[in-house]
């Protein structure tokens, strides 16, 4: 189950990648801060690479891709070595397509009825995105009601300070962010920093426990 792994990464970082090296150094550090898996996103000419990269270099992770907005770019993160794939929307071309390729794939809604599309497809874990833009916290509550079955990995504008609170409701299995994984972190190769902000999000206080 696709909530199973998701709530057992708890926190799922959002990586943009610069370099294929990079990015796996990054991937050991989130790691050694006791992460189990990463997002990385297709944004950058770097991404298929660094997939293939951190999937052959670190095996015990979990490997999303993320921004995934259609099948063709759901085709490559596969063929990378994508073992889960993540989107920002939905459309019923790529749900099929996820569907047909039997990937685990967390489509991204904003909505009650993106939720009802992707029930209808045979969903029922998503990325509500972006999710303090779109209602945060009080959406997430109000969602619990007609759809008790239903998880979220809510991403977009989680912080330090706030991500807690998300991880407390009993239909968010994990959440998306990018503090751990901030660019100057990244290009100044502030690893062991990377490392303790990871192990500060992967603590018992972190997981509402």
């Amino acid at each position: 189950m696709i909530a199973e792994k998701l709530s057992k990464a708890r926190v799922l970082p959002v990586i943009t990648a610069t370099s294929a090296s990079s990015t796996v150094e990054l991937a050991r550090a989130l790691h050694r801060g006791g992460m189990q898996a990463v997002e990385i996103t297709l944004r950058t000419s770097a991404a298929l690479d660094s997939i293939r990269a951190v999937a052959a270099e670190l095996p015990e992770l979990l490997v999303a891709a993320g921004t995934v907005t259609n099948p063709a770019e759901l085709d490559a993160a596969v063929a990378a070595g994508a073992t889960m794939v993540v989107s920002p929307g939905s459309t019923p071309q790529l749900l099929r397509a996820a569907r047909d390729a039997g990937v685990d794939f967390v489509p991204g809604v904003a909505t009650a009825s993106e939720v009802m599309q992707g029930l209808d497809e045979g969903y029922s874990c998503f990325k509500l995105f972006p999710a303090v833009a779109v209602g945060g916290l009080a959406l997430l509550k109000s969602l619990g009601g007609p759809y008790p079955d239903v998880r979220f990995c809510p991403t977009g504008g989680l912080t330090p300070a706030n991500f807690r609170d998300y991880l407390a409701l009993p239909n968010v299995v994990c959440c998306g962010g990018s503090w751990m994984v901030a660019a100057d972190l990244v290009d100044n190769q502030q690893w062991d920093q990377i490392e303790n902000l990871a192990r500060d999000a992967m603590s018992p206080l972190a997981q509402g426990e």
